[in-house]
């Protein structure tokens, strides 16, 4: 008889651990078959990359999704997308990646990391006084970067005595555009006017 047991390379088998909040958030609000596959792709696709922030973009869920995408349907694909962001399944947002407007999708709450200080207690301790329109960008930034890299973000302006939400806000856009430990970031900021960030074509989109 011809000997069937695996070796060990077989045996082997990557697994992305689904965090509990797929089961209590979002598959509750899922509505059709399309929708689950859509969603379960943008968790699978996040969650295989545990250091970097808590979104992927449009192109990249293309890019990486091309067979879902194909078997879908270009438009039913991008149907069950907005379906799972109406539905709240998933979370969308628009953000400037390297000078460039684009579509985000991230989940309903980021698993990957432990629980750190809540952003809107290091602003208070580090900035001053929340106001509304602060707030509303400090919950957007909550969804899209991973607690450890805001904590950390606000521990580095505290460092360089920059306690301004637009320069915190800048060093997550480049950790998340260049990556965290790449170092560039430092060169740019100091180089920088962080006036330019609110005078420029996209300042609408910086956070204050």
């Amino acid at each position: 008889m011809p000997d069937r047991r695996l070796s060990s390379s077989q045996r082997k088998t990557d697994f992305i651990p689904v965090p509990e909040s797929f089961f209590t958030q979002a598959l509750p609000k899922v509505q059709d078959l399309a929708e689950l596959k859509v969603v379960l792709y943008v968790f699978y696709l996040i969650l295989r990359k545990p250091d970097h922030p808590n979104f992927i973009t449009y192109k990249e869920l293309k890019a990486e999704s091309c067979r879902l995408s194909a078997e879908l349907g270009e438009e039913t694909f991008r149907q069950a997308l907005d379906s799972a962001v109406e539905h709240g399944a998933l979370l969308h947002s628009t953000l400037n990646i390297n000078g460039m407007l684009e579509d985000v999708y991230s989940l309903t709450t980021d698993s990957r990391q432990p629980s750190t200080i809540n952003i809107f207690v290091l602003y208070e301790q580090n900035i001053g006084m929340i106001t509304p329109m602060i707030a509303e960008e400090l919950k957007e930034a909550e969804k899209i970067y991973p607690p450890q890299w805001i904590e950390e973000a606000f521990k580095e302006a505290v460092t360089l005595n920059k306690r301004i939400w637009r320069y915190i806000a800048r060093i997550l856009e480049r950790w998340a555009s260049e990556g965290k430990d790449s170092g560039e970031y430092k060169r740019d900021i100091k180089k920088d006017d962080p006036d330019k960030y609110i005078k420029g074509k996209y300042g609408h989109l910086v956070k204050r």
